[in-house]
């Protein structure tokens, strides 16, 4: 059985001024997301900023998170690392804490090869006993799971159980779900691409976009899933300007800035992300009203 099927939010770390978690507007974000249909919680990945974390600071977010949610819905604990033992540490702690599943990310710098990415997620599946979801964004780690070897951990490896696919290429996708032969839960990782790879057999998002319109990114999921991709369809292309407007810089800088004009106190970027550009943020503003009809 899948982890989850529907929109799941790549959740953002509200942060003081001091750098500090601001876990009171934590929970606001929480409730806002699981009071508006998300379908799970994703802690502690690229949009909740894990690379400017201690893992001690890591482990602590992501149990907090897991704790507060309690059960409301899947909590997925980003544990991934460039080094294999701290990206076991990570999953055993999170396993331990609660998380119904671990997000883990190619190692990033490093560059495996397809025979160390094999060793390395299989390694991190053996310390665990609860579900794996591959994380490949080969644009920010330069480093790429082929469509044979994400087949060959879904199919070998019990509790390697899906992939967040955030590739952008749809040929690659195409052939790793006709490699895989059903034995992969397909995210998409891609807020653009969500409805096509649905089509091919998705599960769902793990969604920048859920931060700040959950209901909507819902919606198109559910839509898929039952079946109106004329529906889905309807609400993917109208989300596309706002989904360029919170990709216009690196994630999770506009997204910051989009859950601070709808209300949220998300705080400032850990260096070396900065602030988002007057130019840039006018355009996100404008979109987010636009789409979100306030």
């Amino acid at each position: 059985m899948a982890v989850f099927k529907g929109a799941g939010v790549a959740i953002a770390t509200p942060f003081y001024e001091d750098g500090s978690v601001n876990y009171d507007e934590f929970k606001r974000l929480i409730d806002f997301q699981i009071d508006n249909g998300t379908d799970a919680i994703i802690v502690c990945g690229t949009t909740g900023e894990s690379a400017t974390m201690t893992e001690e600071e890591h482990m602590e977010v992501s149990r907090f998170c897991i704790e507060y949610v309690n059960k409301r819905v899947p909590v997925i604990a980003g544990a991934g690392s460039n080094c294999t033992k701290t990206a076991v540490d990570l999953s055993i702690d999170a396993a331990k804490a609660g998380a119904d599943g671990i997000l883990s990310v190619t190692p990033y710098y490093n560059k495996a090869t397809q025979d160390g990415l094999l060793q390395h997620f299989t390694a991190v599946a053996k310390s665990v006993d609860i579900p794996i979801i591959l994380y490949n964004v080969p644009s920010r780690t330069g480093c790429n799971i082929q469509a044979a070897t994400a087949a060959k951990l879904c199919k070998e490896v019990d509790n390697i159980v899906g992939i967040k696919d955030a590739t952008g290429n749809l040929a690659q996708t195409t052939k790793m779900m006709q490699l895989a032969e059903g034995a992969v839960d397909l995210y998409s990782g891609e807020d653009g691409l969500v409805v096509p790879i649905m089509s091919l057999g998705g599960l769902g998002v793990i969604s920048v976009l859920s931060n700040v319109a959950p209901k909507e990114t819902h919606e198109m999921c559910q839509k898929a899933l039952d079946g109106d991709f004329a529906g889905a369809t309807e609400i993917q292309l109208r989300a596309l300007p706002l989904i360029d407007a919170l990709f216009s810089e690196v994630n999770p800088i506009p997204v910051k800035a989009a859950l601070e004009m709808i209300g949220f106190k998300a705080g400032p970027l850990r260096l070396p992300l900065t602030t988002m550009t007057d130019a840039n943020k006018e355009v996100l503003e404008r979109e987010l009203k636009k789409f979100l009809g306030k």
